[in-house]
């Protein structure tokens, strides 16, 4: 089936007023993120197939980027990716066990 631009807009219910407001907006390049995703620390090592201990470790020593809200650890998840890929260790229990068993291809 192919899908014609007017389907798809009404797939994710978009309107013109949303894509012009889209088109006019500030010029964000790719790389720009706009709403980072934060985990928690049970988050990050459920995704990253990897134990609490081994995020903690790596708050500890600042592999990760990180916040500290109402005494919790938020976890930058980009940054998690790129420490997970550091150690073929963590990089195979990644792509067994954690997130990365889903995703055919890093870039």
């Amino acid at each position: 089936m192919d899908l014609t631009p007017k389907m798809v807009r009404s797939q994710f219910n978009l309107t013109n007023n949303q894509e012009e407001s889209n088109k006019n907006s500030d010029h964000i390049s790719n790389n720009e993120i706009i709403r980072p995703i934060w985990l928690s620390v049970s988050e990050a090592a459920k995704l990253g197939g990897v134990q609490t201990k081994t995020i903690r470790r790596a708050i500890q020593y600042n592999y990760v980027k990180y916040k500290i809200i109402s005494n919790r650890y938020l976890i930058d998840f980009p940054t998690l990716i790129t420490y997970l890929h550091t150690k073929t260790k963590l990089k195979n229990k990644f792509n067994q066990f954690g997130l990365g068993q889903y995703v055919d291809k890093w870039k």
